[in-house]
């Protein structure tokens, strides 16, 4: 795979996290205001907030790894 398509991978991957994060967020949030805030309801959302933020750790560890080796082939050509 190019670099290049890592990066995007990435990027792509921590969008992806970031936006399901919000939307779970506001499934809580309206949950809350709603009066239905019980356990049941608000399990889902806060699995899927877990699981976003894992979504979101595992790209930005992609992303680093791609930059840290561009930085080894720019050490390698120097």
């Amino acid at each position: 795979m190019k670099i290049d398509g890592t990066l995007s991978h990435a990027i792509s991957g921590i969008q992806r996290g970031l936006g399901s994060a919000r939307q779970h967020a506001a499934e809580i949030a309206s949950a809350d205001q709603l009066g239905a805030a019980s356990p049941e309801s608000l399990a889902g959302p806060l699995v899927g907030l877990i699981q976003d933020r894992l979504q979101v750790s595992a790209s930005v560890q992609v992303l680093k790894a791609a930059d840290d080796m561009i930085g080894s082939l720019f050490d390698d050509k120097a």
